[in-house]
Order: C-alpha cells, then structure tokens, then sequence
C-alpha cells in the first residue's frame, strides 16, 4: 500500500505522536458526551411517551457496557483473523442485509433498517459496514497487482460495493451507501489505486446518486428543503431550521446543560440523528468545537496507526484501519455537517454520541481493532529491537 499524499516531513511529526493513548481518550470523551447529551436531549420525551424519564439514558448505559466489552473482545483478536475470515465476514454482512427485507425486519418512519433482538434492535447497516470493509481490506492485499494494473482488478471489488449498495437502498438507507461507498473507494484509492481510475467511478456515482434523489418525491423534497430551509420552514424545512435555531440560541457558549428548548419536541429526533445541535444549544460555538475536536483526534490517531502499520509492513491491518477510520470519521463529518445545515438531511447517528445500540457497539468494535492493530505493530517494533540488542555473556556484551 502507497499514497504518498502528505507532507515531506510526515514521518518526524508522525515520530511524535502517540496514537493509542489519543485514540482511548478520544473514544472515551466521547462516549462520555454522548451519554451526558442523551440524558439531557431525551428526558422529556422519555417521561412523554415511555413513562421514564430515564427510559433512554438506562439503555444507552447498558449499550456503553456492552461496547466496551465488545471493545475489550475486539482487542484480543489477531488481525490476521479478521484477515482469514473475510470470505465468512462478506457473506454475514449480506446475509443480514437481505434478512431486514424479509418478515424478520421491522419498519420505523418508513424504513426498513432493523432486525428485533429481544431488548433491543439490530441496526443491519453497522454490521454489514463494519464486515463489507473487513472483506475489502483482504481483497486489496491478495490481488493487490491485480487491482493496481488491471481494470477487472479494480471493477471487482466494486460488483461486492454494489451489491451491498442495492440492499440497503432498498430498505432505504442512503445516508449508510453514501458512507459505505465513501469509506471503501477511500480505502481502495489509500492502497495506491490511480486517481485516474476514479474518475470513471465519481462520475457513474454522481449519475446514479442524482437518479436515486429524483425518483424519490421525499429525496427531492430534502434537497429542495435544504438550499433554502425557510422557505416552508413548517413542513420540509422544519427540522433543519430547528436545528439552526439551537446552534443560534447556543451563541458561543450555550444556555446550559438541560436548558435546552429544542429538545421540548421542536427538534425531532433531538437524542438521535440531531443531538450535535442540542451540544450546541447547550454548551455554544465552544462546545461544538470541543466535540469537533474529540472526533478530528480520533480520525487522526485511526490515520496515524494505519500509516504505521503500513510502514512495519503488515498491510492487511494498515488497510483495514484506513477503511475503518474513514467510516467513523465520514459518519461523524456527515452528521455534523446536516445538523449545520451544510448538506441534506440523512438517517445517520453520530458516533459514539447519537442514542442508539446498534452503531454504539459497532464503533467500539472498530476501535478495539483500531487499538489492536497498534499494539501488534508495538509488539513487532518489540521484537525486532530485541533480535538486533546485543547479548550480555558474563558481564561482556556479544554483538
């Protein structure tokens, strides 16, 4: 893997860097966030419509124990399993797309997204992601020549890209494809595949997109809706211009922790999809900042771990962290960037902070292999050195 996209002097300031401790203490500020924001966002639609104020706040604590322990599982598997399983990893991520269309599949808003497990349900689109990306990241080290010099080495990743796209357009959940996609071409391009190779790619993307906002009415509307919200600020627009009013009642440092009139049922979805404007309306500019902040050192820590890993030569982890920063980071820029009104509203939770089991316990996941990748590089660092340490025989020392 190459793509010498950076700086000359990357390799000093990566040098300084110590990605894993940035990685734990973003991941945990995070989660730590999310749950402060869930409790306040979502107490008085819990007390409204579930009888408990505390309804949500429980359950996201019970899905933070549980992503930390998934966390803690992901740590202690070898990347090379990952590696070995892509085949069986596949077929699980489009095993579950196809059963959330089936009778087993439930249907919120008009979405069919979710699989009933019990005390909770199963949001297939993290699964399928997290296992989609696993399975690229083996495709693009075995044929790896195959799809830097060929165009069938390039086009068939993107035939299991498609599929995987087809399902869940179908459900619909286009906020998922466009990050799926997004992630796995920034992936395959991170491998060293030419940028001229793409163009082709963006443009059928584009083409594709386009057709899929214009033959569907509610698309359109949430196009239309988002160049200029207050036009019909009471219907399509509505819940973008809520949200733009919480960040303007936040100014710069906010009206409060639970002080927020946004969440009292004018903001839908004030716990989930738009819990950044509730950060803001509560903590200000400062605040959204803060978080703005936690989330680029993350991105940055995935991005610096991946890059290490590919110079100790261990590919399939380098690639596959690459793939797996770019979908929390794209996730999170998309979020944000709909609850600020810089692109059309879509479905998508933010990471680690949003309400919700199925997208918590998946992004613990992906930073327990995140930090796994760098402590198996850690302890390859390890061995190498000692193979090279000189020996102490008899108090003299033997090279």
């Amino acid at each position: 893997m190459h793509a010498d996209l950076s700086l000359p002097n990357r390799n000093h300031w990566m040098g300084e860097i110590q990605p894993l401790p940035m990685l734990v203490i973003s991941s945990i500020a995070l989660l730590v966030v999310g749950v402060v924001m869930i409790s306040s966002a979502s107490m008085d639609m819990a007390t409204e419509t579930m009888g408990n104020s505390y309804h949500y706040v429980i359950r996201q604590l019970m899905f933070a124990g549980l992503g930390c322990v998934l966390a803690l599982v992901a740590v202690n598997v070898p990347v090379g399993w990952w590696e070995r399983s892509g085949w069986l990893l596949l077929g699980t991520g489009l095993l579950v797309l196809v059963l959330v269309l089936t009778p087993l599949g439930r249907t919120v808003n008009g979405s069919t997204r979710w699989i009933p497990f019990g005390l909770f349900n199963v949001q297939v689109s993290e699964v399928a992601k997290l296992c989609v990306i696993a399975y690229l990241a083996g495709y693009v080290v075995r044929r790896r020549e195959e799809l830097l010099n060929t165009w069938p080495g390039f086009i068939k990743p993107l035939v299991v890209l498609g599929v995987a796209s087809v399902l869940l357009v179908i459900q619909p959940d286009f906020g998922a494809t466009v990050v799926l996609v997004t992630a796995a071409a920034g992936m395959i391009f991170l491998s060293g595949v030419r940028l001229s190779r793409f163009v082709p790619l963006i443009g059928t993307l584009v083409f594709l997109g386009v057709i899929l906002i214009v033959t569907q009415p509610y698309r359109l509307k949430r196009v239309v809706s988002y160049l200029d919200p207050w036009k019909d600020q009471f219907d399509s627009g509505y819940q973008l211009t809520q949200s733009l009013i919480a960040f303007g009642r936040g100014d710069w440092g906010g009206v409060g922790l639970g002080n927020s009139i946004q969440k009292l049922f004018y903001l839908p979805e004030a716990h989930t999809d738009f819990i950044f404007a509730i950060i803001a309306e509560e903590f200000g500019l400062l605040g959204s900042l803060l978080v703005l902040g936690l989330f680029t050192l993350l991105v940055i820590s995935g991005f610096v771990i991946a890059r290490r890993a590919e110079n100790a030569d261990m590919p399939f982890a380098a690639c596959f962290a690459y793939g797996l920063t770019l979908l929390i980071g794209l996730q999170a820029g998309i979020n944000m960037a709909v609850s600020t009104g810089l692109l059309p509203t879509k479905g998508l939770t933010l990471p680690l902070v949003s309400y919700g089991g199925s997208s918590l316990m998946i992004t613990c996941i992906c930073i327990g292999i995140l930090a796994r990748v760098e402590m198996e590089r850690l302890d390859q660092e390890r061995q190498a050195r000692e193979k090279t340490a000189p020996k102490k025989r008899g108090g003299a020392v033997y090279d």
